[in-house]
């Protein structure tokens, strides 16, 4: 395991539920969790008898079998992107969200694509990429969803997230701009961001459904917070600055947006009232609507960590990455993506404590 983040965390009480995966090893980077147990760092209560190191060489050298690379991609990509080609050339299968390029590595740039498959060929490692946001929700589970109707006009996958309770400061007021001037240019919403990263499951979606997208076109809105408000985790947030966002990625087939990755995205229930809401006014919800005959909705909300619903995002992609890790073992060396890596049942792991 490479990160105890919020995806980290998640995911080593994932890999100790998982009947055929056992816990390792623990990369940290924080030297305040060199030392501690996994078991403590992931919040499971009990002791797991793997204690976090900082020692990527050491690790590497053991020769793991699988590696779950947790760590962020969002503020150093380079440094993620180098980290993972380590340990695929150390043999490993690695399951990540950090490089969103490689969610479809076949429409991957050749800058981030061709290092990789370097390091498979050296090494006889794997890569298998899924979204943070979470991926099933943008490629696995729509596309099982277009199976049920017989005319298919248009696919939306949405995620409506309220970030007052999520643990990641640097990403929700930098990268996003939240708590910033309007006039604050976030990283993440820079024209051709949005399509870079969720571009791939566009084109994935696209190429489920047998079809060629024309273009990938982005549209973008932005609110500001009416009155100051305060958040559990990062504090105040001031009235004037950035408090709501709204953007789409859309490909277009024929001309229209047929396949759309729509995120709605605030810092407090209160702002950008008429955008959509999840459907119990809770923190955050994920929505599939295919526009069709028949036209079929689908909701999904996720809570973990004492009922939080971005813990609860997070342990669904976590989750998703980590039941990839068996039938990884078994495929041959190579790159894989959502429509590679079959989504299965929880096999033995019914009423498991």
């Amino acid at each position: 395991m490479w990160g105890t983040g919020n995806v980290g965390r998640a995911a080593i009480r994932a890999v100790d539920a998982h009947p055929s995966l056992g816990l390792a090893a623990v990369l940290v980077a924080d030297p305040a969790k060199v030392g501690r147990d996994a078991g403590d760092l992931s919040g499971l209560g009990r002791r797991l008898g793997v204690t976090a190191t900082d020692d990527v060489s050491a690790v590497l050298a053991t020769g793991p079998r699988a590696v779950v690379y947790a760590a962020s991609g969002d503020v150093r990509p380079d440094e993620a992107l180098r980290d993972i080609g380590r340990a695929v050339r150390a043999g490993a299968v690695v399951v990540t969200p950090s490089v969103y390029g490689m969610y479809d590595h076949r429409g991957a740039p050749p800058e981030i694509r061709e290092p990789l498959l370097e390091a498979v060929a050296a090494g006889g490692g794997s890569l298998f990429v899924s979204g943070v946001d979470p991926g099933w929700a943008n490629d696995t589970l729509p596309l099982l969803i277009t199976g049920l109707g017989s005319r298919i006009d248009a696919v939306r996958c949405q995620e409506i997230f309220d970030y007052a309770t999520y643990d990641q400061e640097d990403s929700v007021r930098h990268l996003v701009g939240m708590g910033h001037p309007m006039d604050y240019q976030p990283p993440m919403l820079v024209e051709g961001v949005p399509t870079m990263v969720w571009g791939g499951q566009l084109r994935m979606m696209a190429r489920g459904l047998g079809v060629e997208l024309d273009e990938i076109r982005e549209t973008l809105e932005r609110r500001p917070l009416e009155a100051t408000v305060t958040t559990p985790t990062m504090g105040e947030f001031a009235a004037g600055t950035q408090g709501a966002v709204r953007f789409e990625v859309q490909g277009l087939v024929g001309g229209r947006p047929r396949i759309v990755v729509e995120h709605v995205t605030r810092i407090h229930g209160s702002c950008a009232p008429d955008w959509p809401q999840a459907p119990d006014g809770g923190a955050g919800a994920h929505r599939v609507v295919i526009e069709g005959r028949p036209r079929i909705e689908v909701t999904v909300e996720a809570s973990d960590e004492g009922g939080n619903r971005s813990a609860g995002g997070n342990a669904t992609a976590a989750g998703r990455l980590v039941n990839a890790i068996d039938w990884l073992t078994e495929a041959k060396p190579g790159l894989y993506d959502a429509l590679d890596v079959p989504l299965r049942p929880s096999a033995g792991r019914l009423g498991r404590t």
